[in-house]
């Protein structure tokens, strides 16, 4: 397998820089082999997302020691998986890009969307919950440097999903994960939640993973 770092979505995501969510686009040169395939894809993003975080450790590091002036010191990531733990289940992947309805809006700037469950049937949150309502907000939408919604909408989740998703959910193949097998996943057990998904789109033969861990 082999990440899509080209792709035009990662240039569309970071525009959402409050969102907690893990992508992670890729393609496969062997033929679709059903859930085979979608455990490689897993294993594959979520070494991805590993290697971003100590990324991220080192360029904190280095910011920290020019500031400081010492020495630049490596860290692994913390994340350790064992993928032999990891199960799944197909769902639909209609309900799983359900656009949500916002109802109202307190004055505390909660908002309350329609009746569909944020949490699916075993436990785990729903994607668009994930993306709309992480535990710390998410801050404006900014367009060519003007704030046009104070707030990730709906319509944001739709816009995410079509560039992910250019051919709709008709041809989409999609696993939900249990999230038992990596201590990524830790952070939301504490509290919020967590989840993971892999997404095979027949119409591009091409994978998403999507994961997503946090607490207050």
């Amino acid at each position: 397998m082999r990440e899509l770092i080209q792709d035009t979505f990662y240039e569309l995501i970071k525009s959402y820089d409050r969102c907690i969510i893990d992508y992670c686009l890729m393609e496969d040169d062997y033929p679709h082999q059903g859930k085979r395939s979608h455990w490689n894809a897993v294993l594959f993003a979520m070494l991805k997302v590993i290697e971003r975080d100590i990324d991220y450790q080192m360029e904190a590091e280095i910011e920290s020691s020019a500031e400081h002036g010492s020495a630049v010191e490596e860290n692994a990531s913390s994340w350790t998986l064992n993928m032999e733990k990891a199960e799944c289940h197909p769902i639909d992947a209609a309900a799983f890009l359900h656009v949500p309805e916002i109802q109202r809006v307190d004055n505390f700037g909660n908002k309350f969307y329609d009746g569909e469950a944020q949490k699916c049937e075993d436990g785990q949150i729903s994607y668009w919950h994930a993306f709309l309502d992480p535990p710390h907000g998410t801050g404006p939408v900014m367009e060519n440097g003007k704030k046009i919604r104070k707030y990730y909408a709906p319509v944001d989740f739709e816009i995410v999903n079509r560039t992910l998703f250019p051919q709709g959910s008709d041809g989409l193949e999609v696993y939900e994960w249990t999230t038992d097998w990596s201590d990524y996943f830790d952070a939301g057990h504490e509290w919020w939640g967590a989840a993971c998904w892999s997404v095979y789109d027949k119409a591009l033969n091409r994978y998403a993973v999507i994961m997503v861990s946090a607490t207050d």
